[in-house]
């Protein structure tokens, strides 16, 4: 078994048929289908059911398929921070739920240590992605929240990643809508009111994803739901349809993508605990101690 076994694996997982894969790649597609078979004697499971119509995953092939997105994921790491041609540049990453203060802290970081060369990242990302790329080093620090119906399961997974977390802020939990809803003078709403319009939710693409998401009133039964992993998709639907989403109530003048929206206190009341995560016992790196301390500085609890 080798690295780009693993990567063949994971690009036909992804594809409509093997054909479509190998011109992705750039192989063959006996050579890619030799490959896997290869593979897949090796390791005694079949990854892959091949018939007539195409091809899919088996069950034990989806188990694999999560394995080998780690392991490309932990090799991409090392690739980039010693393969790499670009020599000398110094390396951060973050990983963080949707919340403008992050990308703040991490604008300034740049903006104070001012280093000549690097090659920076920050991943606007969903949950279990957070807690994933701050296990697996991909990212040093993460920004994630939750809310009273999900704290027990989520503080269960930083104990079982071996992450610690530092609460920052707690927030009550608000409506967004556009500037034009009828309901944009109201300073208080309940959400049983909102019922006749739809929800924007933030999609967390998983099969636990009430358990993991970064919304307040993950457990309210909504009438009208739409679920967009996209924040100007969101945006743009909540101008449309008059719809409206869950939050903070952070807004930011700054943002251009929340600019036109307007927070109502919900009446209901499931406080948001926000904070960030990094892996307990680690060291940070000087960018990562940097980036610890400007979230510190918008720390309230």
């Amino acid at each position: 078994m080798n690295i780009n076994q693993l990567k063949y694996v994971l690009e036909v997982a992804g594809s409509s048929s093997m054909r479509e894969a190998s011109t992705k790649l750039y192989v063959s597609q006996p050579a890619l289908s030799a490959s896997i078979r290869e593979l897949e004697e090796e390791l005694g499971i079949l990854i892959f059911e091949r018939t007539n119509k195409g091809i899919s995953l088996t069950d034990e092939g989806r188990e694999f398929v999560e394995y080998a997105k780690k392991a490309v994921g932990q090799y991409a790491i090392v690739e980039d921070r010693y393969l790499s041609r670009d020599g000398g540049k110094e390396r951060f990453s973050v990983s963080t739920q949707h919340y403008n203060f992050a990308m703040r802290a991490f604008t300034d970081v740049i903006r104070r240590m001012q280093p000549d060369k690097y090659v920076f990242s920050i991943h606007e990302t969903k949950t279990k992605e957070v807690l994933d790329d701050v296990r697996t080093l991909r990212s040093e620090v993460g920004v994630v929240s939750f809310s009273g119906s999900n704290e027990a399961v989520i503080k269960k997974l930083f104990r079982d990643y071996g992450l610690e977390f530092t609460p920052l802020m707690r927030r009550e939990t608000y409506v967004y809508v556009w500037g034009n809803h009828p309901f944009a003078g109201r300073t208080e709403i309940s959400i049983d009111e909102m019922r006749d319009y739809p929800c924007i939710s933030f999609d967390q693409s998983s099969d636990s994803n009430f358990y993991l998401t970064e919304e307040a009133m993950a457990d309210y039964s909504f009438d009208k739901m739409i679920k967009s992993d996209d924040r100007a998709t969101t945006m743009e639907m909540i101008a449309e349809l008059g719809g409206y989403s869950v939050g903070s109530g952070m807004l930011s003048d700054k943002d251009a993508i929340l600019k036109g929206l307007v927070a109502i206190k919900m009446k209901e009341e499931d406080p948001l605990t926000i904070g960030y995560i990094v892996r307990a016992g680690g060291a940070l790196s000087r960018y990562g101690e940097a980036y610890r301390e400007e979230l510190l500085k918008y720390k309230e609890l």
